[in-house]
């Protein structure tokens, strides 16, 4: 039996820029329920939900005050249970995102938590901590924020004297979750339970490797060890995923989990791989790669070998939305990427990157393991660069005092149908303008103004997601490097099947003998043979 998910192109979906169903200008249920047609017909195999739960939204909805109800701004619960069962009537598995390290500093426990007073049971759900110094002026320790200064905030008490303060990694408003406490634990299993229980198929772990921390919550220091931080990657929180394993494998339908795991070695990374936690996780050592035939090689071979020894399906993804689009990356000078520093606003060569990001699209499909597709990415939209100070609204904007500039400019609401003032994202006669605004530009963009053009990206995403299902599930999770020449990487799949990048600017002539499948850019044919151009990748069958 092959399992589906070690093959699977998944499609992931932020719901508020998805779809306006409603017309109040931010993306819902509704929405999404009106285009499963359209995602079938884009030839993906699941849907990945980010949270759709309860949240004041003050990051994106990571910010969960109810984890077992819809947000109003998305719809209802009901809705939701609808849209699960009509997605399975169209094929598409359904995933979402489950927020296990933090909750809402709106959620119920941690407004009893504040509320109870020093020393109540309720606190210890959370990281309430007396602070240092004189009067415990300072934090409990030099910990820093994820979206910048201090991973700590003072409460003030009922009576109006200083409270002890509370962890948080990433905003204020999302207190961390104290994992050593039992409560904790049985409430999360309980929460798996109540969705698994409505039909989905697997859940995205938010910030996987992040759960529990280091007893004592020492310092980080100055010069610390990237491998040893104290608030990740802590050996208890395997045995968290290994209780969670044994929920999902009591359920039939081979449900999943999926992690987010950012750590700096592959030996970290494959522990949470492990045939008895999860099923796979985002390989970011891919999305932040260079455009480069080196690195791209390197991080494919770094990326099987790193998947073998736990038997784990390698899984390949360009954008999602916490990242630069690649379509903008690619278009730099350097297309390279790192979270700490994403150059937000380096100047970008639009035509060159969408070049690059259709090659790159191809190669992530033809490689062995599961492929990730971020909304807009089968539309080729670029980062939107220049939205105004005063709309963006990530955290990461007023937290890193205007110095990183967040991630709005990849979240900008879809483009479906030109000639109508929100580009099809809301429905005609809109109550409201759509959340971020779209650039004039998007029009060319459109999923309508892509239908049927044979040039597109939606037409190049439908064509190699249908070749790919056709072609290669079901084909062993291996590859055989094939040497083509300075600035190539080439390799073939089992079935005679071949791909071919060309990351140089010349031309590069193809074997002799091959049928081409497919081309992320237009072949050259002359008496001596065929040429694919530079920034291109090409689909051969060699049999």
């Amino acid at each position: 039996m092959t399992h589906w998910w070690r093959h699977a192109a998944i499609y992931q979906i932020y719901v508020r820029s998805f779809a306006d169903g409603n017309g109040d200008g931010m993306g819902d249920l509704a929405g999404v329920r009106d285009r499963l047609p359209y995602l079938r017909e884009l030839g993906v195999d699941a849907l990945w939900f980010t949270p759709w739960n309860t949240s004041p939204m003050a990051d994106g909805g990571y910010d969960v005050a109810d984890y077992r109800d819809i947000d109003p701004l998305f719809g209802t619960l009901a809705e939701a249970e609808r849209l699960i069962e009509e997605a399975h009537d169209h094929g598409l598995r359904v995933l979402v995102d489950l927020v296990p390290n933090h909750c809402s500093d709106q959620h119920i426990w941690f407004q009893e938590a504040v509320a109870a007073g020093p020393g109540s049971p309720a606190r210890e759900r959370f990281w309430f901590v007396p602070g240092r110094g004189e009067d415990g002026n300072e934090p409990p320790n030099d910990w820093q924020s994820y979206f910048g200064g201090r991973a700590w905030t003072r409460i003030t008490e009922a009576d109006g004297t200083p409270g002890p303060w509370y962890l948080h990694m990433f905003a204020p408003q999302q207190p961390d979750l104290n994992w050593e406490h039992p409560e904790v634990r049985a409430e999360f299993e309980d929460i798996l339970h109540f969705w698994l229980r409505r039909g989905v198929d697997g859940f995205r772990i938010d910030v996987a490797h992040g759960l529990a921390k280091k007893a004592g919550l020492p310092d980080v220091g100055h010069a610390p060890d990237v491998t040893d931080l104290p608030y990740q990657d802590c050996d208890e929180v395997h045995d968290i995923y290994r209780s969670w394993r044994k929920i999902l494998d009591g359920y039939d339908g081979d449900r999943i989990f999926v992690g987010e795991v950012w750590l700096p070695t592959a030996e970290q990374f494959a522990r949470y791989l492990r045939p008895d936690e999860l099923h796979s996780a985002f390989n970011f050592d891919f999305l932040c790669c260079a455009w480069d035939a080196t690195a791209l090689r390197g991080v494919i071979d770094s990326t099987l070998a790193a998947h073998g020894p736990v038997g784990a399906p390698p899984t390949w993804v360009l954008s999602n939305h916490d990242t630069i689009r690649h379509v903008t990356r690619y278009g730099r000078e350097d297309t390279s990427f790192d979270m700490g520093d994403k150059r937000l606003t380096d100047p970008s060569d639009r035509a060159l990157g969408r070049r690059r990001a259709r090659a790159a699209a191809l190669l992530t499909m033809a490689l062995p393991g599961g492929v990730y597709v971020y909304q807009g990415d089968e539309l080729g939209l670029p980062e939107v660069q220049d939205l105004p100070d005063e709309l963006l609204q990530d955290p990461t904007f007023v937290r890193s005092g205007g110095t990183d500039r967040g991630r709005d400019g990849c979240r900008i609401p879809l483009p479906w149908r030109s000639g109508s003032d929100s580009l099809g994202f809301s429905p005609d006669g809109a109550t409201a303008d759509p959340w971020l605004p779209q650039p004039g530009d998007w029009a060319a963009l459109t999923a309508d103004t892509q239908e049927g053009d044979p040039e597109s990206f939606l037409t190049l995403y439908r064509a190699a997601l249908a070749l790919r299902r056709a072609r290669l599930t079901g084909l062993p999770e291996t590859l055989s490097w094939v040497e083509t020449g300075p600035g190539t990487v080439c390799f073939d799949r089992s079935d005679g099947f071949r791909c071919l990048v060309n990351t140089g600017a010349a031309a590069l002539p193809l074997p002799a003998g091959a049928t081409v499948l497919l081309s992320s850019a237009p072949l050259e044919r002359t008496a001596d043979g065929v040429t694919m151009p530079g920034d291109s990748c090409v689909w051969l069958s060699m049999a």
